[in-house]
């Protein structure tokens, strides 16, 4: 008979203080993508404290930490990610942000302190262990071509046979868990528009070609790629976010630079939607005299949980926190890297809920002043230790 849950609840309980200070000192210390030199340091060394684990550096930035058990078995990958945001904290929090302009404000710090408690209890349980558990500390999750296709291409992959991962998620309430098999999370991509017309005296139209006028044309127009030439049944969102030009009251400026998001899960979407987006371009700028430029740059794939895998995640967490607790998610138009694991091997991603009300933890994901009820952070242990003893058999 493997091991189950009871035989964790022990060390569970004496590591969540533990998680919460890691989770502090991360959220106190934040790092943009790519330069998460301290925080990777920060897990490096607390790793280490525990002594069952074999540790490698395959970036600068990340860390990967072995827990090879004394059974042969299948090898499971557990993935966190560490990188901050390059958003000005407004917490008033004894832990808030030290970095200026950098904040936590995603939930990274949760997963990170998450995953080294999980890492902990589980190496204690190494004579018990069946198999491999692969701890995948990741870096630069926000910032494309993000750092999950660096690890792939470092072979952190090489011999897992399943992967998961839990991203603390503010909309659902604390205390809940939410799973979803097949799409669930989009592919997040970006364009970049110019507009190209004459500019001039703003007492002199005439003698312009208003660069600002048409690409207000091209902004309200690009809506009906969605509502007029996609499927209703189709998710997809096309937003402009940016729209830069012009530097006094009394000048038609010569260019327009925009710039967007458009979020799907059909392959085939993602192919016509830029082709859609151009046309449309094309033909305002020239019916009114002007040009333009037009790039269009795919991000992440598209999350899509296994199936099988999905159902075996379930039914652990069922099994553990009870089925009022696990509750079916609805698929996000918001992207994530950790798509890029799932490319090689069966994976499952799922929310775990860090929002409260009661204690005013209400705001969005990459708001100035997103938090977690740190409540969340013993479910995230819990629920990371239960399907993995699970999915070890």
């Amino acid at each position: 008979m493997g091991i189950t849950i009871a035989d964790a609840e022990q060390m569970l309980q004496q590591v969540t203080e533990e998680v919460v200070r890691w989770r502090r000192h991360l959220h106190q210390n934040p790092e943009l993508s790519f330069q998460e030199q301290q925080t990777s340091q920060f897990v490096y060394e607390t790793l280490r404290s525990f002594g069952e684990l074999e540790l490698s550096r395959p970036t600068p930035t990340s860390v990967v930490a072995r827990l090879i058990g004394r059974q042969p078995g299948p090898v499971l990958a557990i993935r966190a990610d560490m990188d901050a945001l390059p958003i000005t904290e407004e917490n008033d929090l004894e832990f808030a942000s030290t970095n200026p302009g950098v904040m936590h404000a995603c939930g990274h710090d949760g997963h990170t302190a998450m995953l080294l408690g999980v890492a902990k209890v589980l190496s204690g349980l190494k004579d018990k262990l069946r198999g491999e558990v692969r701890f995948l500390f990741q870096h630069a999750e926000e910032l494309f071509p993000g750092g999950a296709q660096e690890l792939v291409k470092a072979g952190v992959m090489d011999g897992v046979d399943c992967v998961i991962g839990i991203h603390l998620w503010s909309p659902l309430q604390v205390g809940r868990i939410q799973v979803r098999a097949g799409a669930f999370m989009a592919a997040p991509d970006v364009f970049y528009i110019t507009i190209k017309g004459k500019g001039g005296h703003a007492a002199q139209p005439h003698l312009t070609v208003d660069s600002i006028a048409i690409a207000a044309q091209v902004v309200t127009n690009l809506q009906h790629v969605v509502s007029r030439n996609v499927d209703p049944l189709d998710p997809v969102v096309l937003s402009v976010t940016q729209f830069h030009s012009g530097t006094a009251h009394n000048v038609i400026p010569e260019s327009v630079e925009m710039v967007g998001t458009v979020r799907s899960f059909k392959p085939e979407l993602r192919d016509e939607v830029p082709e859609k987006m151009e046309r449309i371009v094309k033909g305002i700028t020239e019916a009114h005299g002007a040009s333009y430029e037009f790039r269009y740059e795919h991000g992440y794939r598209p999350v899509i949980n296994d199936e099988q895998l999905t159902g075996r995640v379930r039914a652990a967490l069922v099994e553990t926190f009870g089925p009022d607790v696990v509750v079916e998610g609805d698929p996000t138009m918001g992207g994530e890297d950790f798509s890029a694991y799932q490319q090689l091997v069966p994976g499952t991603f799922f929310y775990v809920g860090a929002g409260n009300a009661e204690k005013g933890i209400i705001y969005p994901h990459h708001h100035p002043r997103f938090n977690v009820d740190e409540d969340a952070l013993p479910i995230g242990v819990r629920a990371f230790v239960s399907v993995a003893l699970h999915l070890l058999g």
